[in-house]
């Protein structure tokens, strides 16, 4: 396992290889820069200049949004650079390589990094702590899970649980009859919130109940096109499961164009203010709220935690998930959208 190194010797580590494309959505810089100008304070580590590296999947989705800027935030009061970073679509290894390359060779201590592909970021990860740099997975962990440090993340098999029990408690006895929209082929948090939903749905995922499926990538558009799609085939459909908010408003519109939105049931995940919002007009019959803001403050904690304090983190940590509607079940803990606005990705 690698090892915190000093600032002098981070600086004679090699460069990246050549031509890798990098897509930098942000550097926030709040103090002075790496190397040179740490050498003279790297004997007092509760003021030691730290600077940290965030990698996000895409730049535009709200939920990474929120993550950075929060991770921002909270980086601004530890008196810590943040280099935010970012792939180009949600499933861009490259991207996400090409970025944690980058951030080796500007001499980073700490990446926070939320892996579109679990498996092919694990070079580039394990170059970065061969470096004595410390790496944590945010909102997705790698695979296997102690190729990072550590994971301050949603546990997303319990999310879909909380979406598929409450959409089947809300069908009241009636047949199931459900399309599903997942995210990104191949991601682990696709995967365990389909799991999730199909555990707390009631059925296995070769049953008869599920009337279409189609891959999204978590995108609003895609959604949309792909629930039209679903309805060339059947509009025999109660039930749907959205990966997360943009994929259930896009297929919320699909639906509406075809005067089905009171007999689809639809549930989705994030827990944005949008979503509770739409949660509130009955777009969604509920969400299942996540928490990005306590991920990234908890990230960059961890990261300047370890640089002046030598506290180093480890495992998985739960972040946190809460069943947002105004139409609660039996049995199934929740709170109302009055709550979800006070709280919402908080």
């Amino acid at each position: 396992m690698a090892h915190h190194h000093t600032v002098r010797e981070r600086c004679r580590r090699r460069r990246p290889r050549q031509g890798a494309a990098l897509l930098v959505v942000g550097t926030l810089l709040l103090g002075a820069a790496a190397c040179a100008g740490n050498q003279n304070s790297a004997g007092d580590n509760r003021t030691r200049k730290v600077t940290i590296g965030l990698v996000t999947k895409t730049e535009t989705n709200p939920f990474f949004v929120a993550m950075r800027k929060a991770a921002a935030d909270t980086a601004r009061k530890n008196n810590a650079e943040l280099i935010a970073l970012s792939g180009k679509f949600d499933g861009d290894n490259e991207g996400q390589v090409a970025a944690v390359e980058s951030l080796i060779a500007r001499h980073v201590q700490g990446i926070l990094i939320t892996p579109s592909n679990t498996t092919g970021i694990l070079g580039a990860i394990a170059e970065a702590r061969r470096q004595g740099i410390l790496v944590i997975a945010l909102d997705t962990a790698t695979d296997p899970a102690n190729a990072a440090d550590a994971t301050f993340a949603t546990d997303n098999f319990n999310a879909g649980r909380l979406q598929g029990a409450y959409v089947r408690a809300v069908l009241a006895g009636r047949a199931p009859k459900l399309f599903m929209l997942d995210g990104t082929e191949g991601s682990t948090v696709s995967r365990l919130r389909h799991d999730g939903f199909l555990s707390g749905f009631g059925i296995k995922d070769d049953s008869s109940a599920i009337r279409g499926r189609a891959i999204t990538n978590g995108d609003r558009n895609r959604a949309q096109t792909a629930t039209e799609n679903l309805l060339q085939r059947t509009t025999d459909v109660n039930s749907l499961y959205a990966i997360n908010e943009p994929v259930a408003d896009g297929a919320y519109t699909a639906l509406a164009a075809r005067g089905l939105t009171r007999q689809v049931t639809i549930g989705a995940i994030d827990g944005a203010c949008e979503g509770v919002r739409d949660v509130r007009s009955g777009k969604y019959a509920a969400t299942v709220m996540q928490f990005p803001i306590r991920m990234a403050d908890q990230g960059v904690t961890a990261v300047t935690d370890f640089v002046r304090k030598g506290k180093k983190p480890s495992g998985f940590t739960d972040t946190g998930t809460v069943l947002i509607t105004d139409k609660p079940v039996p049995g199934l803990p929740s709170r109302n959208t009055d709550w979800g606005l006070r709280h919402c990705w908080g």
